[in-house]
């Protein structure tokens, strides 16, 4: 399976791809970062610079066509700057479009706000985040890990990275059964 990684050039919070990341590898299953621009990620400990990643894909014209499944990490900055990208909406929509599944953590919940598919579903984020999904017509859960199998794609979310363990546990589970 190929797994697809969506992060800004600059932003995203370090452990919520990493993690995620190691626990795509322990699958068996190969990851690719995709990015809007080529080069390399800046990854963010908070507000401090943490490692950079190689980007493996850059987005153009994409749908989820190459990918069997999707994971949005976090950090404020990443999904502030890939909701606004036209790009990485119709990207991220076009998972929910082939009813592949998509995995989203923290703040990483504005993406899918942007690429309108949170309404009817149940998920979680960031509480900071909270009335975006409502407003959105989605509904907001404070759990870990929310598992949403409204048609037509599996929905995984989590809140902040002290819940990465639920996260990816969800996230091997439901892209298993795909």
């Amino acid at each position: 399976m190929r797994i697809a990684f969506l992060t800004a050039p600059e932003g995203v919070e370090e452990v919520e791809l990493t993690e995620p990341w190691k626990a795509v590898l322990a699958a068996g299953w190969n990851p690719v970062l995709v990015s809007t621009r080529p080069g390399q990620v800046q990854a963010y400990h908070h507000l401090d610079k943490a490692g950079r990643h190689t980007v493996d894909h850059v987005l153009a014209g994409d749908t989820a066509d190459a990918f069997d499944a999707l994971v949005l990490p976090g950090g404020l900055a990443n999904p502030d700057a890939l909701r606004t990208d036209r790009r990485a909406i119709a990207f991220v929509r076009s998972f929910f479009d082939t009813g592949k599944p998509v995995a989203a953590i923290c703040h990483a919940a504005w993406m899918l706000v942007e690429a309108d598919v949170v309404r009817g579903r149940t998920l979680t984020s960031y509480p900071s985040v909270a009335t975006d999904v409502r407003n959105a017509g989605g509904t907001w859960v404070d759990e870990e890990v929310h598992v949403c199998r409204a048609a037509p794609a599996t929905l995984i979310t989590s809140r902040r990275p002290a819940d990465l363990d639920a996260f990816c546990t969800a996230l091997a589970e439901e892209f298993g059964t795909k």
